[in-house]
């Protein structure tokens, strides 16, 4: 043993005990000079603080290597790191974390990026101590797919996403849960489903005039089957994406992918009955009809071919195995300068354009394929049937192509894991039989792959994106707005209120008229004002020269003589606004209705432009707005009758529905333009459990109306959120009131703001 492995007399946790792990001249040379001594130091305190023994070897066999990759500072300070680790995440995480930055070293080569990288490990610990071993095992996958800042970003999420909740933490960092691997997509900067879902839907329609819904495959489904498009019971399964291509490509590959589906919808007009098919001949009969629907959909619509052949890239000389050959099939039945000298493909390539005509006949791909499966058992070529992946990638995974009957369980249950997420729309027919909602009666019976949408009661009307305050972005068309028709309801109760509280009414008239809202119109040749007219000075300077009396008009002012002000009132009308507000037998949603009846009144006989609409939400994929009363209509019983069909239902995510109602008041042309949201509480929707999330996006959505010259104003009716209102929209443009009488305070400060 040297001097130097027993300095301080401790030759229990000196180098020598480490020997043959990390060569005492490796170290050295590792650390050169005065630096050995400092690692050895840091190197001592770590194996004497008793966390064991293999968190100070895999310290000491990594250190050289960080040494050399970064810097023999950051090798030193990783000794602290390793043990702020073990102290909060155990031995095995601080075990992990010496390799781990081996790993992220090779990765990170810019000046002080390993720094942060273990800065971010740290905070991470501390936040998540749980997760720390799922997150070190896959460095090199993170940083093969993030660059420094988005996997802060990915990891800030995770934390964020289960606050509080260590199992559901660790389910995000080990990628069991499907949010991570959606967030670690959009980090990486791939194209996803969600990034072009709003896109997909009317070039579907427009192509092939249908509208099903498109939902991204579940996370419970078959490894093969997240991997490409399938449709059934009316619905179009995308992945969640398309790993390995850019997103130029991506989008093109997602267009092809439903461009085909729809190309079954019109082309395929019955399933095929499994029979006694084998697994390659149920694989060769949908690779014909995949083949058989594209070459008919290209022959109605050319400009197909430019979005479906670029991903046709099997090669002729590939290997004879069942993969390859089905791929260079595929590329063979579709691409006609394509060129293969097998005998089977070549025979397969003869039966299919043998004659064009009988391309329109579904069955010619059912004799094709049931002829080249026996080919390709007697040329003693295996097919792994689980293991078989569709090619090319926009094509589906053929299980809406099947009907498999009721005696092949296994693929009833496949089938079933697939679909799990899809709700079947059914109604109970006469003789109590269940009866599909399907438009297309003529195939029922023969059970066609149809993919006519279920009815839906909202129109879309916009996808807006939402803010990430953890992140500091904004997710792309992530929410959806639906408008929904207004219910009618009795305008009894309604109207005798506007007459009973006729004086009410009346205050509110004369407070709204006496404020002037419009560009300031400068005055001229007044007796008094804020400034001196200069051209009536003048004219009195050359009435005194000639001896007139000169006028004493010779001064001007700054006058609001119009107005010019649209207003929205927005309605929350969530599930909470039913309860009772306190010392009144009202409830929230009561006094909605009584201050927009009173309102409504009160702009109506003044003339100003103004519109009502109502919102709740139901997740972010249906965020319902109701147009209560449109701009440039009267406020008429039609008005007051959809005052009163409102109903109390589902949660409230505001953000969303501000920018819905910002876009409508961007298109008025008025001088001031003011957005009155009347609401009960703070943003809430049943898909987030962050409370602060949809507290900054809503604020985020306030601003963004500010940017554009639209002022926003809350109204909080017995409102406990007071705190999340007023972040959202400003102190200054927040007001709680639990009667339809504050009015009458409401107005002087809100005209106030929007007069200055």
């Amino acid at each position: 043993m040297t001097g130097d492995e027993t300095q301080d007399g401790d030759a229990s946790v000196g180098v020598g005990t480490m020997r043959g792990r990390a060569p005492d001249a490796v170290l050295r040379a590792a650390f050169p000079g005065d630096a050995y001594a400092a690692w050895l130091k840091a190197y001592r305190r770590l194996a004497g603080a008793g966390y064991g023994g293999d968190v100070a070897e895999a310290y000491e066999r990594q250190a050289p290597d960080v040494a050399r990759l970064s810097s023999t500072d950051v090798a030193i300070d990783l000794a602290a790191s390793v043990s702020n680790m073990a102290i909060r995440s155990g031995s095995r995480a601080a075990s992990q974390l010496p390799a781990a930055t081996v790993v992220a070293a090779k990765r990170l080569t810019a000046s002080g990026a390993l720094r942060r990288w273990l800065r971010l490990i740290e905070q991470v610990t501390l936040q998540a101590p749980e997760s720390m071993v799922p997150i070190l095992e896959r460095t090199d996958y993170l940083l093969a797919r993030l660059d420094l800042a988005g996997l802060e970003s990915w990891l800030r999420i995770g934390v964020r996403t289960a606050v509080g909740d260590a199992a559901r933490r660790l389910r995000f960092f080990t990628l069991e849960d499907p949010e991570a691997q959606r967030w670690l997509q959009r980090e990486s900067g791939e194209v996803g489903f969600l990034d072009l879902e709003g896109r997909l839907k009317p070039f579907l329609s427009a192509l092939w005039g249908i509208s099903p819904p498109l939902r991204e495959v579940p996370a419970g489904a078959p490894e093969n089957a997240r991997r490409r498009p399938g449709f059934d019971d009316g619905v179009v399964r995308m992945p969640a994406s398309f790993p390995g291509f850019v997103a130029a490509d991506s989008e093109k590959l997602y267009r092809a992918a439903v461009a085909h589906v729809g190309a079954h919808h019109r082309f395929t007009r019955k399933k095929f009955k499994l029979g006694g098919l084998r697994p390659a001949q149920v694989a060769l009969v949908s690779l014909v009809e995949d083949a058989r629907v594209d070459w008919l959909a290209m022959r109605e619509l050319p400009g197909l071919a430019r979005l479906y052949l670029p991903f046709h890239v099997a090669q002729a000389n590939g290997p004879n195995t069942a993969p390859s050959l089905f791929a260079r099939l595929s590329r063979a039945l579709i691409d006609p300068a394509y060129e293969d000298d097998n005998g089977w493909i070549d025979k397969a390539r003869k039966a299919f354009f043998a004659d064009s005509d009988a391309l329109s006949d579904q069955q010619l791909s059912r004799r094709i394929g049931d002829l080249l499966g026996n080919d390709l058992g007697q040329m003693r070529v295996q097919f792994d049937a689980k293991g078989y992946i569709v090619q090319p990638p926009y094509r589906d995974d053929n299980l809406g192509l099947w009907d498999f009957g009721d005696d092949d369980q296994q693929q009833a249950v496949e089938a079933e894991q697939i679909v799990e997420s899809v709700r079947i729309r059914t109604e109970v027919g006469e003789g109590g039989e269940p009866q599909r909602d399907d438009a297309d009666d003529l195939d029922e019976a023969a059970g066609r792959a149809s993919l006519v949408e279920p009815e839906m009661d909202g129109m879309l009307a916009g996808r807006y994106p939402e803010y990430d305050y953890v992140t500091g972005r904004e997710r792309r068309e992530w929410t959806t707005v639906r408008e929904y028709t207004p219910r009618r309801g009795s305008t009894e109760a309604l109207l005798r209120l506007r007459d009973e509280r006729a004086d009410l009414v009346n205050r509110l008239s004369a407070l709204i008229r006496s404020a002037r809202v419009s560009r300031t119109e400068r005055l001229r040749r007044q007796p008094e004002g804020e400034f001196l007219d200069l051209d009536a000075c003048i004219d009195a300077a050359i009435a005194r020269r000639i001896g007139e009396p000169p006028s004493p008009r010779v001064h001007g002012r700054y006058e609001r003589r119009h107005r010019d002000l649209s207003v929205l009132l927005l309605l929350d009308t969530s599930q909470s606004t039913a309860e009772k507000v306190r010392g009144s037998g009202r409830s929230v949603l009561d006094i909605e209705r009584q201050a927009a009846t009173l309102l409504a009144h009160a702009m109506s006989e003044l003339g100003d432009p103004f519109a009502i609409a109502a919102f709740c939400s139901d997740r972010r994929e249906d965020v319902r707005y109701t147009r209560v009363k449109d701009f440039g209509l009267p406020a008429d019983l039609t008005t007051y009758a959809h005052l009163a069909g409102l109903e109390s239902a589902f949660s409230t995510r505001l953000g969303a529905a501000i920018r819905h109602a910002g876009a409508s008041l961007a298109r008025r042309l008025s001088y001031r333009r003011l957005l009155l949201v009347v609401t009960d509480g703070e943003p809430f929707d049943i898909d987030v459990e962050d409370r602060l999330y949809l507290v900054e996006d809503a604020r985020n959505a306030v601003q963004g109306l500010n940017r554009m010259g639209i002022d926003t104003f809350c109204v909080g009716l017995d409102s406990t959120a007071d705190s999340s209102l007023g972040r959202i929209f400003g102190r200054r443009n927040t007001l709680s009131i639990n009667s339809v009488d504050r009015l009458v305070d409401l107005l002087p400060r809100l005209y106030l703001k929007i007069t200055a």
